[in-house]
């Protein structure tokens, strides 16, 4: 990894990547919760609340809006990502170039690997070709680190936690997105594992404010460096409150309970 590389789309050394890649990941029912979701521009509003370090989309949603939020939005290119359609053994396209990304403005690129799956050593070489290329326009490289595949029985276990933080070091990732592990001595282990590149947790789906807030807590004490979320946010019919807190709890090293309380959500 590259010192600084990452430090476009963090602050002060912390970061929150608002992640908006589910259309294409997860489909459109992603955004029923909240209709209005489904529209781009609603998200690219949200992204330029000041918690958000980074806004992680696709190549046809960041071409088509973010000429209009270069000002006030750190692009993410997520350059990698297939539909939940596909039912095959994980795997995911590469939709577009370091190269075409940079021209357009991107502070960072986004790259998820399948560590486990049958396709991970194509995957591994894509994703070298792709941070290799990250390097030479100087952009910073987040990897979604998701252990997958027919014989991986428990993709959230903490040695597999441990050992997806460990791949994006070993890789060359400046940060690894990796799924919460259980228990905060468990992300601590992974965050341990990842050395000099950041570890933030992965949002997942949708829970109560507390809940998310305390788990979010949790990885920051394990020493976390933030936190890459969108359902959690999206799906919410005050997004801009859970930003407000979640501005608190990784940034101002406040707890969930202050932050609600402060908040009011």
């Amino acid at each position: 990894m590259r010192a600084g590389a990452d430090s476009a789309i963090t602050r002060n050394g912390k970061s929150i990547i608002l992640a908006y890649d589910h259309g294409l990941e997860h489909g459109p029912t992603d955004f029923d919760p909240v209709p209005e979701t489904a529209d781009p521009e609603v998200l690219w509003d949200l992204a330029t609340h000041s918690a958000v370090t980074a806004f992680a989309v696709q190549k046809g949603v960041a071409e088509a809006y973010y000429p209009s939020y270069e000002d006030d939005v750190s692009l993410l290119a997520k350059l990698n990502g297939t539909s939940n359609l596909w039912m095959g053994e994980p795997d995911s396209a590469v939709n577009w170039t370091v190269e075409n990304a940079a021209d357009l403005g991107a502070d960072a690129i986004g790259f998820t690997l399948y560590g486990g799956s049958n396709h991970e050593v194509e995957m591994q070489e894509e994703f070298r070709d792709v941070q290799e290329a990250a390097r030479d326009e100087d952009l910073g490289v987040v990897m979604w680190s998701y252990p997958r595949g027919q014989g991986l029985k428990n993709d959230k276990k903490p040695g597999t936690i441990a050992y997806a933080a460990r791949l994006a070091l070993e890789l060359g990732a400046d940060i690894a997105k990796v799924k919460y592990p259980g228990s905060e001595e468990s992300m601590r282990r992974a965050v341990r594992a990842a050395g000099p590149a950041g570890v933030v947790m992965s949002g997942g789906s949708k829970t109560s404010d507390r809940d998310f807030l305390e788990t979010v807590e949790s990885a920051m004490d394990a020493g976390a460096q933030g936190l890459a979320v969108g359902r959690n946010v999206f799906q919410r019919e005050d997004p801009e409150g859970i930003l407000d807190a979640l501005e608190q709890v990784i940034f101002e090293e406040a707890t969930a309970d202050e932050a609600l309380e402060t908040v009011g959500i």
